[in-house]
């Protein structure tokens, strides 16, 4: 008898057979055809039902606070009966924007058992464009943090759906402070809001459908203002089996993941570091957690040498997020100084992974496995994911989609609603991926422009340039949007151009991203001042801090006196503007 693991295949049929937990059903969801996890939960409210399986484990650590399970439950079902009483219905949208809380996900659980909308809302975001969100949505209350109260404060007599505003305080020990009372809009603070837990507090009875809405997040688009992705409970929960799916079926194939010395499961404990207003931080870590009974533990800023002694201390099983973050804590100069040993797992997406992380992940925790993936917001995070041996053998792959999902590759120039069967196939064959299934979200709200051009006939044409090899791992070539990823963070790069076009000394224009060792990418401007003009980088870049985001400045600046080249509809190429940079970069090091 071969004592070679399963195939992927084998695993498939094995796990997905008619009776077990990951069969799947064929269905029809808005009129098109999908394949669906048959014994998966209605909606979220049941997965915070679930969570009261593990009671009494630690659910959220932050800087000195502590919540169990049963805490987190009572609290947030007490939040939601404090929404209501506040007017808050099903449908209605309630932001939050906020560094990761405790309070955060409070606040979210609390929204969604309404059966309202929750928006998490870039807690980075300038007060223009915090006022363009919250107007967007219609986010009738928000909660925030005392930080980004001051930003929005200066909005509120342009926000007119907005009537509630309940203040998180950064210290537990004092309330929020809240400042200068307001007209119209109510300042209240959280506890206050919150008033007396009910330690028997259960959700309202709300009735929610699988597709009814859930979540908005804001993703950054190509061209105008943020638009933002409407995801059903649907769509969150099948995210969420997708992740079980496959880390099972790992442990099924080669024994690995998060057991004890005797192959049972352990409950996980996870660093979040990575923001809760990302479908990364929210959909895949901390509605997993949830439902799984790990324990997530948050830092009030992701610092190398804090993270280290957390795992040491809360013996975290995962940490990751996005590359930079498993770099940095290797990176460590203390690193051989804590004890690591509880760590089994170190996952990561939303940025360009070097292939020899894993190599690096491997040699330093000898009990843990690495893990990459490849998801959008669009997508309710996972569309592929590989780890383990398939992910140390194939590391610049992000994997074979999860069994719901369906994928094609079509040419750039593909002009059809749907990929047809005589397109090409095989595994040299590069195009747009094309993504269709449960977890992609219905649209963006309120621009039908912006969802007909991205979503036709249930597939999301994500824009990025991949391929799939033989046994259906897809790689992914390039971005066909004009996107960069820095550090887990999302910049379109026309949104840049727009703010240095703004300045009076420049001609043209162009925003590339260029490869950096621990962020994946940096934001690189190319930069044909006017004639007679003359401005340092370090202008640029305090003007374009001005109206955009940290995340969104430009840190390297190239000034050339020659045109921009463009093809002959006038675009810039900036496929050659960035290869040649690189080279440059190259020769100067």
């Amino acid at each position: 008898m071969s004592d070679a693991p399963l195939s992927i295949a084998e695993a498939n049929i094995q796990m997905m057979a008619p009776g077990q937990m990951f069969e799947t059903e064929r269905t029809s969801i808005n009129g098109v055809a999908m394949t669906i996890w048959k014994h998966a939960p209605a909606n979220l409210r049941q997965i915070l039902d679930l969570s009261l399986s593990h009671a009494d484990r630690d659910f959220l650590v932050y800087e000195g606070q502590r919540f169990t399970f049963d805490e987190h439950y009572r609290t947030a079902s007490t939040l939601a009966e404090r929404l209501r009483d506040a007017g808050v219905k099903k449908g209605d949208r309630v932001a939050i924007a906020s560094r990761n809380l405790p309070q955060w996900i409070i606040a979210f659980w609390g929204t969604i058992i309404t059966g309202a909308v929750a928006v998490p809302i870039n807690a980075w975001w300038t007060p223009e464009e915090l006022q363009y969100g919250l107007n967007d949505s219609g986010s009738s209350v928000l909660f925030v943090d005392e930080e980004r109260l001051e930003r929005v404060r200066s909005q509120f007599a342009d926000l007119e759906d907005l009537m509630t505003v309940i203040v998180i305080s950064e210290d537990p020990t004092r309330p929020a402070k809240l400042g200068a009372s307001h007209d119209r809009i109510r300042i209240i603070d959280f506890n206050e809001f919150l008033g007396t837990v009910d330690p028997g507090a259960t959700p309202p009875d709300v009735v929610i459908e699988p597709e009814d809405d859930a979540t908005m997040f804001y993703t950054s688009g190509t061209t105008g203002h943020p638009k933002g992705a409407v995801g059903t409970h649907r769509n969150a929960v099948t995210n969420l089996m997708n992740l079980f799916f496959v880390g099972q079926r790992m442990t099924l194939r080669f024994g690995v993941g998060n057991l004890d010395d005797k192959g049972e499961s352990l409950p996980s404990a996870g660093l979040l570091s990575v923001p809760l207003f990302h479908a990364t931080g929210c959909l895949a870590s901390m509605i997993t957690a949830t439902a799984a009974g790990g324990k997530l533990v948050m830092m009030h800023h992701f610092d190398a040498g804090q993270a280290l002694a957390l795992i040491e201390s809360e013996r975290l099983t995962t940490f990751g997020g996005v590359p930079t973050i498993a770099m940095q804590i290797l990176d460590h100069p203390d690193f051989k100084k804590f004890d690591t040993s509880s760590v089994k797992s170190v996952s990561y997406g939303g940025a360009p992974a070097p292939p020899e992380l894993v190599k690096r992940i491997r040699a330093a925790f000898p009990g843990g496995q690495a893990g990459n993936g490849y998801g959008l917001t669009e997508t309710s995070a996972a569309v592929c994911l590989n780890g383990g041996p398939d992910y140390a053998d194939r590391p610049e792959s992000c994997g074979p989609p999860v069994p719901v999902a369906e994928i094609a590759i079509v040419p750039e120039d593909f002009d059809g609603d749907e990929p047809s069967s005589d397109l090409p196939s095989g595994p040299d064959v590069v195009g747009e991926l094309w993504v269709k299934g449960p977890n992609v979200v219905r649209g963006y709200w309120n621009k039908p422009e912006a969802t007909a051009k991205s979503f036709s006939k249930g597939w999301l044409h994500t824009g990025d340039i991949a391929r799939i090899d033989d046994e259906g791992f897809v790689y992914i070539v390039d971005r066909a949007k004009d996107m960069i990823i820095r550090g887990g963070e999302n910049v379109y790069s026309v949104i840049v151009e727009a703010a240095i076009f703004e300045h009076a000394d420049v001609a043209d224009c162009a925003v590339v991203g260029l490869p950096h060792a621990t962020l994946g990418e940096e934001v690189a401007a190319v930069i044909v001042l006017r004639p007679g003009r003359v401005i340092e980088a370090e202008g640029i870049m305090r003007h374009v801090a001005t109206h955009l985001a940290r995340f969104e400045v430009p840190t390297r600046i190239f000034f050339r006196s020659d045109p921009l080249p463009r093809n002959p509809q006038g675009k810039v190429l900036k496929r050659d503007l960035r290869n040649s940079l690189v080279e440059q970069m190259e020769r100067s090091n």
